[in-house]
């Protein structure tokens, strides 16, 4: 047999092998590959559901999502946007803000106006470094590729995510699975915000006191309150303001309301909370400081709160100024308890409630429960 010909078989023999063995070679660096994505995905979601239970404002979690989704998949650009009802909110973005008008309008582009209709993604880039993507308006350089993603509550649309890049065909290979997994993360993380986002803005400030009420405390409230590990929750009530107005009017018993708000306001630190919590009913979280801290200071409060009196001119004699003292002194009623962090704030105040509801309208004390 001719050398050379047994030479090219086995040469044949052994390109052939390399092929095979690079193929294989291949398909484990693709499963190791696809591994290590789904390694990365589960680690967004552990740190996702993290920034969850983070005890922060609604926008600063959405912040340190976004920032944990250009960390770990090396995103240029990542921008949410929520469509709140009445306008577009950037909720988190790492892009210019001399560019947030453009990212906020997104939904009026034709091209991602099909997307939203469709709730599909989209992907867009150029070919030549002269073309600019079809939302870009002065921001020629920025962004040469980006996938939109619109993002749907239980199918009610509530806004979209984008990720851009500087370079052209950035995301050609880009796993869209993972990607769609990630999007779907980011929708849990929405709806479960939004939860946290209504009681934070739900509360009102009440006109005539110019408190905040009671939802306060379950908001904005709770983050001042739960630094400290033990707190305490007062809750007082004006007890025999029905019979004020009954025998002096409404209008007195509103200026012994006023009255009363304003002199505690000026008592208190301003770490501590203080709302109208109902009607005559007011509450004061007291972070930080456990009981034994409070009951000299309540006692302070309730003698001063109980000293007002109301003057007012008499109407007879108005023309001579002649004011009189008018005999509506306030009765007050507290109660505290003790409130630890990780705990029911709601089921303290609610047991507090109750226990103003049930007491003896003669009742007139500092009661522990």
């Amino acid at each position: 047999m001719n050398p050379i010909f047994i030479v090219i078989v086995l040469l044949v023999i052994v390109i052939i092998g390399l092929i095979i063995y690079n193929l294989g070679i291949s398909k484990k660096i693709n499963k190791f590959k696809n591994i290590n994505d789904r390694i990365t995905s589960l680690n967004v979601l552990q740190d996702f559901l993290d920034t969850i239970g983070k005890d922060s404002a609604v926008d600063d979690k959405l912040k340190v999502i976004n920032d944990i989704l250009i960390e770990k998949f090396q995103i240029k650009y990542s921008s949410i946007v929520v469509f709140n009802g009445a306008e577009y909110v950037l909720k988190a973005t790492n892009v210019n803000e001399k560019h947030w008008d453009t990212l906020k309008n997104l939904h009026t582009d034709e091209m991602f106006k099909k997307s939203i209709a469709t709730a599909t993604p989209q992907y867009i880039t150029v070919n030549t470094p002269e073309e600019k993507l079809s939302y870009q308006r002065s921001e020629f350089g920025r962004a040469k590729s980006a996938m939109f993603f619109p993002l749907y509550i239980d199918n009610v649309y509530i806004g979209y995510w984008i990720i851009e890049s500087s370079e052209a065909h950035a995301f050609d290979n880009m796993d869209t699975n993972i990607l769609g997994v990630v999007k779907d993360n980011i929708v849990a993380v929405l709806k479960t915000v939004t939860y946290q986002n209504t009681i934070e803005n739900i509360y009102r400030v009440d006109r005539t006191t110019g408190l905040n009420s009671a939802e306060y405390l379950y908001g904005k409230g709770k983050r001042i309150i739960d630094k400290y590990v033990q707190s305490t929750i007062c809750m007082f009530e004006i007890t025999n303001i029905m019979e004020i107005n009954k025998k002096f009017g409404r209008d007195v018993g509103t200026d012994i309301i006023i009255k009363i708000s304003n002199n505690v306001k000026a008592s208190i630190s301003s770490e501590y909370i203080f709302v109208r919590y109902m009607g005559p009913k007011f509450a004061i979280a007291f972070s930080g400081v456990d009981v034994d801290g409070v009951k000299n200071f309540l006692e302070v409060v309730k003698s001063d709160i109980e000293k007002i009196k109301i003057v007012e001119e008499n109407p007879e004699n108005k023309s001579q100024k002649i004011v009189e003292d008018i005999d509506a002194y306030p009765r007050t009623n507290f109660v505290i308890a003790d409130y630890y962090k990780g705990t029911g704030l709601e089921e303290v105040t609610k047991k507090l409630e109750e226990y103003l509801d049930d007491a003896d309208k003669d009742e007139s004390n500092i009661n522990y429960i």
